[in-house]
Formats: C-alpha cells, sequence, structure tokens
C-alpha cells in the first residue's frame, strides 16, 4: 500500500500562491489515481482536484481556473499549485490515492489511502 506525505502548506494572505506536494512511498505509486482534499473547521471533506491512473483530470468548481493538479510519477510526487487564494480555501489539504481506475477522484467515498494532511490558511 502507498503512503503518502503532504508539504507545502503555510500562511498566505489573500492572491497569493502556494504549491503542496505529496510524496509516496511504496511500489504501486502508478496503479493509483490521486487527488487533493481539504477540510474546513466545521464543514465536510470536500474534493479539490484529481488525476486518474490514465491522466484525466478533475477540478471542483471552486478550485477551477485557479489550482493546478499535477504529477511527477518518476519522482513519486503529486503537486497542487495553488493561485489567487482566496480566505475561503483555509483548511486542511489533504494528499489521496484510491485504487479506482479512471477516475479521477473528488469524492471522498473513492479514497483508499489518505495522507495526514497540512494547513492552509488564507487571510485577508
Amino acid at each position: 500500500q502507498v503512503q503518502l506525505v503532504e508539504s507545502g502548506g503555510g500562511s498566505v494572505q489573500a492572491g497569493g500562491s502556494l504549491r503542496l506536494s505529496c510524496s509516496a512511498s511504496g511500489d504501486s505509486y502508478i496503479s493509483y489515481s490521486m487527488g487533493w482534499f481539504r477540510q474546513a473547521p466545521g464543514k465536510e471533506r470536500e474534493g479539490v482536484a484529481g488525476i486518474a491512473n490514465d491522466g484525466r483530470i478533475s477540478y471542483a468548481d471552486s478550485a477551477k481556473g485557479r489550482f493546478t493538479i499535477s504529477q511527477d510519477s518518476a519522482k513519486k510526487t503529486l503537486y497542487l499549485q495553488m493561485d489567487s487564494l482566496k480566505p475561503e480555501d483555509t483548511a486542511m489539504y489533504y494528499c489521496a490515492a484510491t485504487l479506482a481506475l479512471y477516475i479521477a477522484p473528488l469524492d471522498p467515498s473513492y479514497i483508499d489511502v489518505w495522507g495526514k494532511g497540512v494547513l492552509v490558511t488564507v487571510s485577508s
């Protein structure tokens, strides 16, 4: 099973940018579809962006045009570039993996493996 470790969280002012990284360990990274999720205090965990094992990408409406998901399979690393950040983007961000193929996961129910998360705080 793959293990996931996020990095790159922090505090930024509205309009700023952050890039999250997720390093995966384990031999089966290419077998997984990957995604980024977030959870704000008092809210349910929600999908932000996903990339399927075949490269298809999906974004939540809140992320379209501002966030970019990408991966370096050779480095077993998933990225989330976040631009034009807003205070409502403040949340814990989680890297996630699923063995469900050909799905760019945005639904938490698909997820088999979660990272521990990183905090992103956007101030106005």
